[in-house]
């Protein structure tokens, strides 16, 4: 029987990746999450469906036993906030290094087949070239992202050292439903959406002219179940993104197109360690994994509103 451990699996992306097994018939997922930032209820749906384990990845012992004999974990348990991380960094350290450490040993030690590893394309910082390579050298710019980078490192030496099959996928700004909007550290989107519902203008930090390679969740998890396949690339790095970038601008403009309304934008001075622009050059991914977005960013911010609006996230 296939058995499957996703970390951070009750998250935004996690519980989208445990749907998406469960779409294709896996035998048994687990979930291992503590609920610092996930929540029960992005897995409603699926609850009697999987093995759901209340647990920290920062303890090796709660963790080891749950992940022992698993075909494949997807790592994405994480504290995933570059304001988080620089106002706060002890536990967004704990959590994304020592914790993503405990994962690697414990599936290491536990004989698992592979792990995917939820990266970031924070890890580039600015680069004056557009899209962004794998080849590029990294150059982070908060806390996050070099906590994440050095979770790609420690990937590759269990790869190159241990054996242990690894492949990390860099995010470029995933959104779409179950994306939190309550927190003023949540994804640029999701707090986009919850201003259209509610008719108020959002905060944007800096000009609005920051571009993003906004990826449309269901696309991730595709690339995530694609690199839990492939074959002949364990040890490697793999961006996650469109391939095309839009302006926090551009991106505020289509909602109030697509809501029929006039909503000014309220700007704020920018933010520390945020990047200017972000791309992905996909052709590595396409190439060795199968990768095929689906989704344009029109397509996936309508689908993103109306959960938002199914589910109450604003006032019409």
């Amino acid at each position: 029987m296939s058995h499957y451990v996703v970390t951070g699996g009750a998250g935004f992306i996690g519980s989208a990746i445990v749907r998406g097994l469960l779409r294709e018939g896996a035998g048994r997922v687990v979930v291992i999450d503590n609920l610092l930032t996930g929540r029960e209820s992005n897995l409603e749906e699926v609850r009697g469906a999987i093995d759901f384990q209340r647990a920290d990845i920062r303890c090796y012992d709660e963790i080891a036993p749950l992940i022992r004999g698993a075909a494949v974990v997807f790592h994405e348990a994480a504290i995933p906030s570059v304001p988080r991380s620089i106002d706060d960094p002890v536990p967004s350290h704990e959590v994304n290094i020592d914790g993503t450490f405990n994962v690697l040993r414990a599936a290491r030690e536990g004989k698992v087949g592979r792990v995917v590893y939820a990266a970031s394309s924070s890890a580039y910082g600015d680069t004056e070239v557009l899209p962004k390579v794998e080849t590029m050298a990294p150059q982070p710019k908060s806390p996050y992202a070099l906590q994440k980078l050095v979770g790609e490192y420690y990937c590759n030496i269990f790869s190159e050292v241990y054996g242990l099959e690894t492949v990390a996928l860099r995010y470029f700004n995933v959104y779409g439903p179950r994306q939190d909007p309550s927190s003023p550290y949540s994804g640029v989107l999701s707090l986009f959406m919850k201003a259209v519902l509610e008719r108020r203008s959002p905060t944007i930090f800096g000009d609005g002219g920051h571009s993003r390679d906004f990826t449309y969740v269901d696309d991730v998890v595709e690339l995530n179940l694609k690199a839990a396949r492939a074959t002949g690339v364990s040890g490697k790095v793999y961006n996650g993104g469109n391939g095309g970038r839009i302006t926090l601008n551009q991106a505020w403009a289509l909602l109030q197109k697509i809501e029929g309304v006039e909503i000014p934008a309220v700007y704020g001075p920018p933010r520390a360690g945020d990047v200017r622009d972000s791309e992905a050059d996909t052709t590595a991914a396409v190439r060795d994994l199968g990768y095929a977005p689906r989704f344009s960013f029109d397509d996936g911010m309508r689908l993103t509103l109306e959960w938002y609006r199914r589910e109450g996230k604003g006032r019409p």
